[in-house]
């Protein structure tokens, strides 16, 4: 009678190595339903140590939201205040073009000035002159003694003394002008100094805040690379978290078809204990044969079934075996493929419950078949289908078609990526070994 072999999904990325107890369908093991539980029961702790790491990591992208958050604030703040400082440069600028206009203004003024003070610096000379040549105020004396009558006399006193006022005006008036020279450039180069010294502080204060932006722009580039790798982590840990559901659904799975096999086998036992007793031997015979030890869906494929554990999972050829290669992109190659043209079906290298068939953006419409064989769990991948024609927990017999050779997925060409793992499937395909020489192919 065929062994029936019960399969299970296994996440190895999450350390669960323990291979499962193959049950051969002719003999009864009591300790197998608690040995699945006991499975089971790991599964479920792995998937809470797991929950547990998403959690995590979940908190830890909380943290970089609100981190990032807090440095676009602060970017967005940094560059109000460089927007501030450079109205504020800008407007010291024009006050900077203002004053040099003020300057070439007073410039025009001084040189006015200057010419004033030539201009009294000469009369003064003459005056200087005069008192030289006349003896100072003996000149002034003259004219009031040559007066003809008191009242030329009171006339030329009215006329020295103009002269004297005038003198004294113009003394004043020179002194006054270059107060007022000294105090404007004076003013002028404080004002110059001023408007330069604030311009210099705040060309600082840009320099300041462009390169604390600097600092945000890079400490948010890092808070971006940090997200994508604690998404990438946690996108891992979501995967092995649903590699360990289909496992868990698969123990129970198993559960369940121990229990058919044991409540079968106890009533084969019975029904030929009966049948001896009664002397129906040929009753008896045809209720056993009748008995069904897996509950499996029976074998359909167009290509012939190998003898032994594994058979080949579909017809073609073999363009590309297990290891390195320098083509397609090159690296390593987990797997082999087997192409063919036409409506060429797929079918299970070996019995087996479907552990996950899906759609995956690589692999395309995908099926993963795990196995136990003399105690030892193997998982085989059929990727690159057409279609799929069973589902999650189905369980195959070999030879069973289960879909349609494809081009789906990161494909080029109709071909059937064929894997086999000794445990079960992760992503880093750890696991993976070259199933020539194990699966006839």
């Amino acid at each position: 009678m065929r062994k029936q072999i019960i399969t299970l999904s296994i996440a190895a990325s999450v350390g669960l190595g323990t291979a499962f107890i193959g049950i051969p369908s002719g003999t009864a093991k009591a300790e197998s339903i608690s040995e699945l539980e006991k499975k089971s029961e790991e599964i479920q702790n792995k998937q809470a140590d797991i929950q547990s790491e998403i959690s995590q990591k979940e908190s830890q992208l909380n943290e970089i939201s609100e981190e990032k958050a807090q440095v676009n604030a602060d970017i967005n703040r940094i560059d109000l205040a460089i927007g501030d400082t450079t109205a504020k440069i800008t407007e010291k600028n024009q006050q900077i073009d203002e004053k040099n206009a003020e300057i070439t203004q007073l410039n025009k003024e001084i040189d006015v000035l200057k010419d004033r003070i030539e201009a009294r610096n000469e009369v003064l000379k003459d005056r200087a002159r005069s008192y030289q040549e006349s003896g100072g105020l003996v000149s002034y004396i003259d004219v009031l003694v040559g007066a003809e009558s008191f009242g030329d006399f009171i006339d030329r006193v009215g006329a020295v003394a103009v002269i004297l006022e005038a003198d004294q005006d113009i003394l004043a008036q020179h002194k006054a002008d270059k107060d007022a020279l000294e105090q404007k450039q004076a003013q002028l180069e404080k004002d110059l100094s001023d408007l330069e010294a604030m311009r210099a502080e705040l060309a600082s204060l840009q320099a300041d805040l462009n390169a604390q932006k600097e600092e945000k722009n890079k400490l948010m580039t890092s808070l971006l690379q940090e997200e994508a790798q604690v998404n990438e982590l946690k996108m891992s840990l979501e995967e092995q978290n649903e590699n360990l559901t289909a496992q868990d659904a698969a123990v129970q799975k198993a559960i369940e078809l121990e229990q058919q096999r044991q409540a079968e086998l106890k009533r084969q036992q019975e029904a030929a204990a009966a049948a001896a007793s009664a002397a129906a031997s040929a009753a008896a015979a045809a209720a056993q044969s009748s008995s069904s030890a897996g509950g499996g869906s029976s074998a359909v494929s167009t290509i012939p079934v190998s003898d032994g554990t594994f058979t080949r999972p579909a017809a073609g050829t073999i363009t590309s075996g297990f290891g390195f290669r320098s083509f397609n992109g090159g690296g390593f190659h987990y797997g082999v493929d087997i192409a063919k043209a036409g409506t060429v079906p797929i079918v299970a290298a070996a019995d087996g419950v479907v552990s996950r068939s899906y759609t995956s953006s690589s692999y395309g419409e995908t099926v993963m078949i795990t196995h136990i064989i003399n105690g030892q769990t193997y998982t085989t991948v059929y990727a690159h289908m057409s279609s799929r024609s069973v589902g999650n927990l189905a369980t195959v017999t070999k030879g069973q078609v289960i879909g349609y050779m494809g081009n789906t997925g990161d494909s080029y060409g109709q071909h059937l990526h064929f894997e086999l793992h000794r445990g079960a499937w992760n992503a880093a395909k750890s696991n993976a070994i070259n199933p020539v020489g194990i699966v006839p192919l």
